[in-house]
C-alpha cells in the first residue's frame, strides 16, 4: 500500500515539473550566487594595457612609514619599494596620495590606479572584491592603550593593575577603529570569541593609523588597534604608549590589484619573491619599521613633513629669492636638494661650490664674494637662472621655458641652444622639453656633435636630461607634501 501511495505521489510530482517546465523553461546554468557586479563593472586594464602607457599608477598613504617628506627627499617603505618596482619592470612611476582610505578599492576598480601600495591586511571579506599580490610580511594586531600620566613613578606592578592585559577585560568598552578596516572586522570576530560586546566606535576614513595612535597617545580615545611593526615603532617615540596586548594571530600584508588584472599581479608576485630574500628588502624593512632611533630623530624633526611645513632651514631665504624670478619656491628647493643636498658647504668634483653649486668664474661675474653664505648663492643661482631665461622669450609655456633654463644651468645654454637646433633639423617644436632631451642625449655621439650647424660640441647629454626630469620629479613630491605659503617678515633675510 505504501508503495502504490509513493508512485502515485511521484508521478503526481513529475506530472506538475512537467507541466511548469512547459510554461517557465528551466536555465541550463544555475545563477552563481557568488557573481560580483563591482568586479564585473571593474575597468578590463592589466600588464599589456599598463605597459603600453609605460606608467605604472600605485595608490599609497601619506604616514611615517609608507611615504613622507624629510629633509627635503621622498622617503619611506612603500615608496622606496615601488621605485625599484618600477625600475625593474620598465615603468614610470605615478603616485597618487589616497584621500580616503574607505573609497580606495573603488578607486582600483574604476581604473583611476593600478595598484593599493600600502600595507593591506589579507582579509576573506576584502578578497570578495580585490585581489591580493604576495604578502609584504607578517604582523599581528596589537591593541594600543595610554599608560598613566604618571607611570614613570609607578612600580611595574602597580602599573600592570591600570593597564588592559587581555581582550576580555575590554567588555562593554569602547575601541576606536575605522570602520573598513581590518582592525574593525577584527573586534568583530573578537566579539563572538569572547563571548562579550566591546563598542566599536568608527573614525573617519580620513585619518590614518598613525594619527589614531597620536590620539590615543593624547587622550583623545581610549584605544585603538594597529598593526604589531606600526604600533612598536610609534611607541618608540611616545613612550606614553603600551603595545603589548596581542588580539590577533599573525597576519599577512599585501598590496592590493583589480580581479582582472592577473598578469599584473603575477609580474609583481614574482619580484616581490625575489625581493623578500634579498638583503636590501630586509634594510628598508628593518629602517622604517625597526629602527627605532632613527624613527624618533626623524618624527621630531623640524623638516619631517607629517609634523612641519618645512623642507630646510633655508626656506625662507628660497622663498625670497624665488619672488625675483617668479618661480614657485618649492621647485628651486627642489633643484638646491639636487644640486647640494641643502649643504652649503658642498663642492664639486668640477669646483662648484654652495647650495646652488656655482662655479667660480660666474661667481665672480655675479658679485658673490662667499659662495659657501647660503643667502649669497641661493641669491647668486636664482640670478643666474634669470639671466639663462632671458633667452627663451620666445617659450610661451611656463613650464617648458623652466625645464629649457634649468637645462641651460647644468650644462650651459649653449649645448641647450644646439640640442634645439638638431631639433628644428628634424622637424620638431624646439621649444618643447620632450623633444629637446633626446637632442641633448644625441649630443653624445660625433655624428651629431660634428654636424655643421653645431656650435659648442659634444655634451654628456645624459646630465642634464636627469637633472631637469629629477628636479621635477621631487617638486611632484614637494608639493603633495608641503603647502605653498608666502613668507613673512621677509626683510629680515
Amino acid at each position: 500500500m505504501k508503495t502504490i501511495k509513493f508512485a502515485t505521489f511521484f508521478f503526481l510530482v513529475f506530472t506538475f515539473l512537467s507541466c511548469k517546465s512547459d510554461k517557465e523553461p528551466q536555465l541550463d546554468i544555475e545563477p552563481d550566487d557568488n557573481y560580483n557586479t563591482i568586479v564585473a563593472n571593474s575597468v578590463d586594464r592589466d600588464w599589456k594595457e599598463i605597459e603600453k602607457d609605460s606608467v605604472l599608477k600605485a595608490l599609497v598613504v601619506y604616514s611615517n612609514t609608507s611615504y613622507f617628506l624629510y629633509k627635503g627627499q621622498p622617503m619611506g617603505f612603500e615608496y622606496e619599494l615601488l621605485e625599484r618596482l618600477a625600475k625593474d619592470l620598465g615603468l614610470r612611476l605615478q603616485l597618487t596620495v589616497s584621500e580616503n582610505l574607505d573609497n580606495e578599492f573603488e578607486v582600483l576598480n574604476r581604473g583611476d590606479v593600478d595598484l593599493i601600495a600600502h600595507g593591506m591586511t589579507i582579509t576573506n571579506q576584502r578578497k570578495w572584491e580585490v585581489d591580493f599580490t604576495d604578502y609584504l610580511y607578517l604582523t599581528k594586531q596589537v591593541l594600543v592603550q595610554k599608560k598613566p600620566d604618571n607611570f614613570r613613578n609607578l612600580s611595574w606592578g602597580s602599573l600592570q593593575k591600570r593597564l588592559i592585559k587581555d581582550p576580555v577585560e575590554l567588555i562593554n568598552d569602547t575601541i576606536s577603529v575605522r570602520k573598513n578596516s581590518s582592525y574593525y572586522e577584527r573586534i568583530l570576530s573578537l566579539n563572538n570569541e569572547i563571548g562579550g560586546r566591546i563598542i566599536i566606535d568608527t573614525l573617519s576614513s580620513h585619518l590614518t593609523t598613525d594619527e589614531i595612535i597620536d590620539m590615543v597617545a593624547n587622550g583623545e580615545i581610549r584605544y585603538t588597534v594597529a598593526d604589531e611593526n606600526l604600533a612598536k615603532i610609534n611607541a618608540s617615540y611616545r613612550p606614553i604608549l603600551d603595545v603589548s596586548v596581542p588580539i590577533s594571530f599573525s597576519q599577512r600584508i599585501a598590496w592590493v590589484t583589480r580581479k582582472k588584472s592577473g598578469e599584473l599581479r603575477n609580474k609583481i608576485n614574482q619580484w616581490l619573491k625575489k625581493q623578500r630574500k634579498t638583503t636590501d628588502y630586509n634594510v628598508i624593512y628593518n629602517k622604517y619599521f625597526k629602527n627605532k632611533r632613527s624613527f624618533r630623530r626623524r618624527v621630531k624633526s623640524d623638516y619631517f613633513s607629517l609634523s612641519e611645513n618645512q623642507i630646510s632651514s633655508y626656506d625662507r631665504l628660497i622663498k625670497k629669492h624665488a619672488e625675483t624670478i617668479g618661480w614657485d619656491w618649492r621647485l628651486i628647493a627642489s633643484q638646491i636638494y639636487q644640486e647640494s643636498k641643502f649643504d652649503p658647504y658642498s663642492v664639486s668634483w668640477a669646483g662648484a661650490q654652495g647650495l646652488l653649486q656655482i662655479m667660480p668664474a660666474t661667481a665672480k661675474a655675479i658679485g658673490v664674494t662667499n659662495p659657501n653664505d647660503p643667502n649669497q648663492s641661493i641669491k647668486a643661482g636664482v640670478k643666474y637662472l634669470n639671466i639663462n631665461q632671458g633667452y627663451f622669450e620666445e617659450v610661451t609655456d611656463s613650464i617648458e621655458k623652466i625645464k629649457l633654463t634649468l637645462a641651460s644651468y647644468n650644462c650651459g645654454l649653449g649645448h641647450v641652444q644646439d640640442a634645439q637646433t638638431l631639433a628644428k633639423l628634424d622637424g620638431k617644436d624646439s621649444n618643447k622639453w620632450e623633444n629637446i632631451a633626446p637632442m641633448l642625449l644625441a649630443l653624445r655621439f660625433p655624428k651629431n656633435y660634428k654636424k655643421p650647424e653645431v656650435k659648442y660640441g659634444y655634451v654628456r647629454g645624459t646630465e642634464p636630461v636627469n637633472y631637469v626630469n629629477q628636479i621635477f620629479e621631487r617638486y611632484e613630491h614637494y608639493k603633495r607634501f608641503i603647502a605653498d605659503e608666502k613668507p613673512s617678515n621677509l626683510s629680515k633675510n
